[in-house]
């Protein structure tokens, strides 16, 4: 596993994806109280995160049928929006 600044990152990309390609773990660390972990998207990844959205699109339509609805207004949208 290799831990690198978000500096080093950026200056390496290409670098840092080829090790990734070959299952090396890469930590990118921002700032002091920022981590990310850079992963390959492969079909298994790609599916839970499809799933995921399937699921909260799946538990909205289930809100909306049981009644469970907030209305807003198309003016109260454009307020927030600053429109």
């Amino acid at each position: 596993m290799l831990v690198i600044s978000s500096r080093e990152f950026r200056e390496n990309q290409k670098k840092y994806f080829d090790l990734i390609d070959q299952k090396e773990q890469i930590i990118v660390q921002r700032g002091k109280n920022k981590s990310y972990v850079l992963i390959p998207i492969d079909e298994k990844v790609k599916y839970i995160v499809e799933q995921e959205i399937t699921d909260r699109l799946d538990h909205s339509i289930g809100e909306a049928k049981r009644g469970e609805l907030t209305s807003v207004k198309r003016e109260d949208i454009a307020n927030l929006l600053g429109l």
